[in-house]
């Protein structure tokens, strides 16, 4: 079996890629499941995770034991590296989506009107002292 269908495969790193993207120490993750944090790493280094134990470690992290299993690295990545200029690419697989924000657009076109306005003040103020 190659490395990459192990790690597709393996719960437990799953589990520490996740607790690190949501900025979860073991400690703190160990404290609200009731574990230590030797556990934790243990946890983390297994293979598989009891059932049971993984839905406690998916509601301390706000998540769904789904989402542990079915997370993939690759496909997180993927996503960060497709946000342009305030733009975010969903692939669903049937499309791609684009979010836009909308109050960065709001502060975009507010500082275009501002430069704007500054343009015509200064124009102004050159015919007023010719």
């Amino acid at each position: 079996m190659n490395t990459a269908s192990v790690s597709h495969l393996h719960i437990g790193r799953k589990v520490e890629k996740l607790r690190k993207l949501k900025g979860v120490k073991q400690e703190t993750l160990a404290i609200s499941v009731g574990l230590t944090q030797p556990e934790i790493s243990t946890i983390e280094n297994s293979e598989t995770i009891d059932e049971a134990l993984l839905i406690r470690i998916a509601e301390a992290l706000n998540l769904t034991p789904e989402i542990i299993k079915d997370f993939d690295e690759s496909h997180a990545f993927y996503s960060i590296d497709n946000k342009v200029d305030n733009v975010t690419i969903h692939d669903t697989g049937h499309a791609i989506h684009q979010v836009f924000s909308p109050i960065d657009k709001v502060v975009e076109l507010y500082e275009r009107l501002l430069a704007s306005e500054r343009e015509k003040i200064d124009i102004l103020k050159n015919i007023q002292q010719k």
